[in-house]
């Protein structure tokens, strides 16, 4: 963040300025597995305080330093920074093993099966994690200048990584156990307080512990990220890069589907609960349908023509729920109940914006449904309570209309990009978490304070307030963060299409 500030501020930024410390290398340093110095790559030497290859002695006596180019030096510091990472987390894995889940007092208190679903098959983590630290620890042996390790990244993340997704999928479940046991037995919130309070945690909760291997997953992608970053375009390292990049994203997108499948299916059940229908009824549960927004908004009396008069009461509330391929569109009833009187596939919903019609007809907006229930076409005339509320519903029912700054089937070069300084953390369904150091390209903003962006590394979409970031007023910055992104996504044919008119300038 600091170094991009910097570079906004300088009036004749130099050419390659934007490529010295990328945002995304400013996000992974940020994270917390991070901030704690990590230790040399060695299982038999993990008191080293090495934290940089150009710092150990061997690499400082060998005089290689003055032969590499710059370049090949930050590549080999990144390279450097997965091993030790990895090091790292494995000795964080082994004390959650043998400080907690091993703990004599601790295995009296918890029956087999709460044990299970607290650690999970946190055995078979810290194995893979170990098979793949000594791979790298051989790798980083074998020459001092290290030839590679996206290739063994790669190997692992095909053939061992699985036990990620069976460990973050059962995070729901953890954290359930978590707080119940805290809650009911007052002895195993005493032990869990005593073992947190031990120099080994470094201060550390016993959750936080729990939670290492989804942050390290998601990290081990950024670290790649990384890396490609640095290595020479067209080369064979730049390959196996992409190869492990691309595993590692699919690993990701598996846990965080197994993460949100157990929520969903229970969300689902408890709105269908609640729907009463007034016309035919639409089955609502089902595994491949999730809610995407839902909320009240104010419905439009009597024909479009009726909007001059002023002198009687023009809205109606209405209660909208958008999953992801369905609109049901409702009355709230006393009860907690919801009355269905319309519906469509999300496929088939259109938006308008209505020109500015004065303060009782602000922030409205047509909603079309080209075939509803009754199969035939119906609009509706639809006042949010804000701008930002107007917009954000407006992009849920229709996501590939075009936005303020973007369109999405032909998108600009050099559209507004913003650098998160706060993090954040998303309330509803349309909004997007941010981590500290995140880039987003800014594709829509309202009046009132919010932001929709797209982020970089992953191309996840969704609103967050705009105090969260700043934006990037360097345009070569800009510019090397497009190039970045594509570059990291290209092997994928799916992010080509998505991102093919930015490769085209």
């Amino acid at each position: 963040i600091e170094t991009r500030r910097l570079q906004d501020s300088q009036a004749d930024p130099e050419e390659n300025s934007a490529g010295e410390e990328t945002p995304n290398e400013s996000e992974a340093a940020s994270t917390p597995e991070s901030k704690a110095a990590p230790q040399i790559s060695s299982l038999r030497n993990s008191t080293s305080r090495f934290n940089l290859w150009q710092d150990l002695p061997e690499i400082r006596s060998s005089g290689v330093l003055s032969i590499l180019q710059p370049d090949e030096i930050k590549l080999q510091e990144a390279m450097f920074e997965l091993v030790t990472s990895e090091a790292s987390y494995y000795k964080s894995l082994n004390l959650l093993v043998s400080h907690f889940m091993e703990n004599e007092r601790l295995k009296k208190i918890l029956h087999q099966s709460e044990a299970h679903i607290l650690f999970s098959n946190v055995l078979d983590v810290m194995a893979v994690s170990e098979r793949f630290l000594l791979d790298l620890e051989q790798r980083v042996e074998e020459n001092i200048v290290i030839s590679d390790v996206c290739d063994i990244v790669h190997q692992h993340t095909v053939n061992h990584f699985s036990v990620y997704i069976t460990y973050v999928s059962n995070q729901t479940y953890q954290e359930r156990a978590y707080k119940q046991l805290l809650q009911d037995k007052p002895a195993f919130r005493e032990v869990i307080s005593q073992l947190e309070l031990d120099p080994k945690c470094k201060g550390l909760s016993f959750s936080s512990f729990l939670i290492l291997p989804f942050q390290r997953i998601t990290r081990l992608k950024l670290l790649v990220q990384n890396i490609l970053k640095k290595v020479e375009e067209k080369s064979e390292r730049e390959s196996t890069a992409l190869d492990a990049h691309k595993e590692l994203e699919t690993v990701v997108k598996a846990c965080n589907e197994g993460v949100r499948k157990m929520s969903r299916t229970e969300q689902m059940i408890s709105i269908q609960k609640k729907l009463e229908f007034k016309i035919k009824s639409v089955p609502i549960i089902s595994h491949s349908r999730w809610l995407l927004k839902q909320g009240e908004l104010q419905q439009m009396n009597g024909p479009k023509t009726s909007r001059t008069l002023r002198t009687k009461k023009l809205f109606r509330e209405i209660y909208l729920f958008l999953f992801n391929d369905l609109l049901v569109i409702c009355r709230q009833i006393p009860g907690d109940k919801y009355q269905v009187f319309d519906s469509a596939s999300r496929g088939l919903l259109r938006v308008e914006e209505l020109e500015d019609q004065g303060q009782s007809l602000a922030n409205v907006f047509i909603l079309r449904l080209l075939e509803n229930a009754d199969d035939r076409e119906v609009s509706y005339m639809l006042k949010a309570s804000s701008q930002s509320e107007m917009k954000r519903w407006m992009i849920s029912l229709a996501p590939n209309r075009r936005t303020k700054f973007v369109s999405f089937t032909s998108r600009l070069v050099d559209c507004p990009q913003i650098q998160c300084v706060h993090p954040y953390m998303a309330q509803e369904p349309d909004e997007l978490s941010l981590e500290l150091a995140d880039v987003l390209n800014v594709l829509d903003k309202t009046d009132d304070g919010w932001i929709f962006g797209e982020r970089l590394h992953d191309q996840e979409r969704g609103w967050f307030p705009s105090s969260m970031g700043e934006e990037i007023l360097n345009p070569k910055i800009r510019a090397q963060n497009l190039k970045e992104c594509f570059r990291v996504h290209k092997s994928d044919d799916s992010q080509r299409r998505k991102l093919g008119s930015r490769n085209r300038q």
